[in-house]
């Protein structure tokens, strides 16, 4: 009879541990599904034990990453449309001006002042072309489904090319630019195209907004892209390689804040490391590229 009791104790318990096991997970089914995703609300358990709790810890760190996750895409979305209003701007500003000039070329009997008008127009729409330019390079660097094809190149032949390509520029500056290689046989793995044209905009933004002839450094794995500037205090590091981020003396000159972020874009892809610093008037881009396998 005590042992039957005993049994019977026992399995009542056991009933009642799981009708409130039972309960408690339909209580967090319940407020899982009716929890409001905009809510700072968080599950709680009302079960003793660590199995409830460990299970409550994991939902609610799940939540906080949701959470965090649409905060980020809120920023970008912000962050987007902000972009979107500046291209705009820039897109419609040297069409307008290109408009305006045309429209006074059509109305000016002189022929000086129409060949003049016309010059002023062709120009404004050499901006709007090196900025459509620079969007359609951007796209391209973060095209997800883009194929870089990976293999040694040697960086200095690659380097010169550029170098050389932009001779007229330095030419008409009275620069030299300086390049230092510790060794000339430095070889990466990298997308040769991809990479050229990392070279070109980093040579092309020192060419645009430094003040005196850039320096290309090389030791061990990095390439160091320096160059003296004229507001040094005007730049966020920070911020360098954002699309669109363009610092005052950039907004001035008509850059298109593209250039770096195609820089960013095309390393990241390729496993290359980009860093900016500011050393007193200097400004140094470093590249960091990973050992050849």
């Amino acid at each position: 009879m005590t042992l039957a009791v005993c049994f019977g104790g026992l399995a009542l318990c056991a009933f009642v541990v799981l009708v409130l096991y039972g309960r408690e997970l339909g209580r967090m089914a319940t407020w899982l599904r009716t929890h409001d995703a905009q809510s700072n609300s968080r599950m709680t358990t009302e079960m003793p034990g660590p199995g409830f709790a460990a299970m409550a810890r994991a939902v609610n760190e799940a939540l906080d990453a949701a959470d965090d996750e649409r905060q980020r895409a809120a920023s970008e979305r912000r962050q987007f449309q902000r972009d979107l209003a500046s291209l705009s701007h820039d897109v419609r500003t040297p069409l307008m001006g290109a408009s305006g000039y045309v429209a006074l070329a059509a109305d000016e009997p002189d022929a000086a002042r129409r060949t003049y008008y016309l010059e002023e127009a062709r120009t404004r729409l050499g901006d709007m072309e090196r900025l459509l330019n620079a969007l359609f390079a951007y796209a391209r660097a973060n095209d997800p489904a883009a194929d870089f094809d990976l293999r040694p190149v040697a960086v200095l032949p690659v380097l010169a090319e550029v170098l050389t390509g932009q001779f007229p520029a330095f030419e008409e500056r009275g620069w030299e630019p300086e390049v230092r290689f510790c060794d000339e046989a430095f070889t990466v793995e990298a997308d040769q195209e991809a990479l050229k044209r990392i070279f070109e905009n980093l040579v092309s933004n020192a060419l645009r907004y430094g003040s005196a002839a850039p320096a290309m450094a090389q030791n061990g794995r990095q390439l160091v892209f320096s160059n003296t500037v004229a507001e040094p205090d005007a730049i966020d590091v920070g911020r360098l390689f954002e699309r669109f981020y363009r610092a005052d003396v950039a907004r001035a000159q008509g850059g298109t804040g593209l250039g770096l972020a195609v820089v960013a874009s095309l390393a990241k892809a390729q496993g290359i490391e980009v860093s900016a610093a500011i050393n007193g008037s200097e400004l140094a881009i470093a590249l960091g590229f990973p050992d050849v396998s």
